[in-house]
């Protein structure tokens, strides 16, 4: 849904009154808004439309996979610097990045959900509507709960004093309460939209996000009955990995939710944050060689398998497309020259003004900046959930089960096979194990930047294995500017060092602005209260 058609919503905002002490408490009083406001179905779908406007992950949908093994945040006033190296505290004023927003889009779902049916309107399109809230506000919730664990449930408005001293309620009770709404709205939904509607809430997308909860709930044998439900919808595949993610391209058949954006009016205005000074970018995230290692040679072999073909002196030829398609790697042709991050007398020298620290740019999303007048005002809408996810997850949930059968391989290769990659060795992938370790590395490589990683990492439980330690970045030498051929003969230089508390960094510390208001809430293990 382009948010510059509904300008309605900036007038029915000024009716919620100013967070006073709590974000729970934003209970709105005003007599126009509960009565006079709700005088037709235009009026309705005005304050709906100010609740999809609450909805904008765009920031942190780019930044979460800096807190784990696929990139590096370099500026620590970003948010997410101290967030991967394990140096997060309460204090840190960035952490409410999530809290607060999430709790603000609530408190909006709630006020709609609680006034609109006072509304003379058609039934049918009044439940859609609420369905529409139910899972926006859902959408909090599920991102609440991954971040910060137990965190209290809110269905309702508010008083001062109820939201002061509420309580934060289990995990699992929050969890169980999304998956219940996302199944109870799912039918309630339309498949798709059309004109001026697209982007609005679909049924694919409950179904989906519910897939994606049951996934990481290890509630496999739900998991595959939903992302069957999803399968028998009409998604497909975009035919193109790298064009995928082009504004020309948005809205097509893969994507099943995504945040949309018009320039000028409600602009993606993040996207400046990966290309570096030299492309008039900030370099802010810098993918890491770990990520880089985890894309298979262009035939199904990983770097490290025995005849691979990998060769150190050229490590970026030969390689899964998916790595030139997300990544500028030194030597790569990228916007009319050869990139070179690796001699300190280039402008994209890794050391220095606003470049990647690593030496390498993430390129999705800015595979051509000629695609936008201006980077930091993009109409680029920023997808969340889409078709390729929906089959890995399927795959996924199926391996966990043991039932691995053609239609785990018909789902992996289906992404592999988009991407340029060969279908799967099934002589080397044929038990579980092995294949849990393809469907993980295919889920890295698929989903480079869109914000899944970290997500994986937890629920997987491999912290300490890939989020401690050194991270590093490219080797340095020279890159041929006439041919962008590469001569390394430097190391790989050494980015910043990360500590991994498994009984503290899975979970966000509570933001102390919020349990110094409401000291009910208490604080996640390992953060000081």
């Amino acid at each position: 849904m382009k948010k510059h058609t509904y300008l309605l919503f900036f007038f029915l905002v000024g009716l919620l009154p100013a967070c006073q002490k709590d974000l729970l408490d934003k209970n709105p009083k005003d007599a126009y808004s509960n009565s006079s406001l709700w005088s037709s179905e235009a009026d309705a779908q005005a304050a709906l439309n100010g609740v999809y406007s609450s909805w904008d992950d765009n920031y942190q949908i780019l930044y979460m996979d800096a807190i784990s093994d696929n990139a590096y945040s370099q500026y620590y006033w970003e948010g997410y610097t101290s967030l991967g190296n394990g140096s997060a505290s309460p204090s840190d004023t960035w952490v409410t990045d999530r809290w607060s927003p999430a709790y603000s889009a609530v408190l909006k779902c709630n006020w709609f959900l609680e006034n609109v049916d006072q509304t003379p309107m058609d039934e049918a399109k009044k439940t859609q509507m609420k369905a529409e809230a139910r899972f926006l506000r859902a959408y909090q919730y599920y991102t609440l709960t991954q971040l910060y664990g137990d965190v209290p449930l809110a269905t309702k408005m508010l008083s001062q004093d109820e939201a002061n001293t509420i309580n934060r309620t289990p995990v699992t009770e929050v969890q169980q309460f999304v998956l219940d709404e996302l199944g109870a709205i799912a039918p309630e939904l339309p498949v798709s939209y059309s004109g001026n509607e697209v982007g609005k809430i679909t049924r694919g997308a409950a179904l989906s996000l519910k897939a994606r909860l049951e996934l990481y709930t290890a509630r496999y044998a739900d998991c595959i009955t939903t992302s069957e439900q999803i399968m028998a919808l009409g998604y497909s595949l975009f035919s193109s990995y790298a064009d995928l993610f082009r504004i020309q391209n948005e809205n097509n058949r893969e994507v099943i939710l995504d945040i949309q954006y018009r320039a000028n009016d409600h602009p993606n205005s993040n996207l400046g944050v990966m290309p570096s000074s030299t492309f008039g970018g900030w370099g802010s995230l810098c993918p890491t060689q770990a990520l880089v290692d985890s894309y298979e040679m262009s035939n199904g072999k990983t770097i490290a398998e025995l005849n691979s073909g990998y060769d150190e002196k050229e490590p970026y030829k030969n390689r899964d497309p998916r790595l030139s398609a997300s990544i500028a790697f030194p030597g790569q042709l990228y916007e009319g020259k050869y990139y070179n991050p690796i001699e300190s007398n280039s402008g994209d020298y890794y050391n220095g003004g606003n470049n990647s620290k690593t030496g390498y740019l993430y390129k999705k999303f800015t595979s051509d900046l000629s695609d936008y007048d201006d980077i930091w005002n993009t109409g680029l809408n920023m997808i969340v959930i889409r078709y390729a996810e929906v089959l890995l997850t399927y795959a996924e949930a199926k391996i966990e089960t043991g039932a691995i059968d053609n239609s785990v391989y018909d789902a992996i290769d289906a992404v592999r096979q988009r991407a340029g990659m060969p279908k799967v060795n099934r002589s080397v992938y044929a038990g579980q194990t092995a294949m849990r370790e393809l469907v993980r590395r295919e889920r890295r490589v698929e989903f480079a930047l869109e914000g899944l990683r970290w997500f994986d990492i937890k629920r997987w439980k491999i912290g300490p294995q890939v989020r401690e330690g050194k991270v590093y970045g490219t080797r340095l030498g020279k890159v041929d500017p006439k041919t962008g051929a590469l001569t390394l003969s430097g190391d790989h230089v050494e980015v910043e060092s990360r500590t991994f508390d498994a009984g503290r960094d899975y979970l966000w510390p509570i933001p102390r602005k919020e349990t110094d208001v409401n000291n009910n809430l208490g604080q996640n293990p390992g953060y000081p209260n």
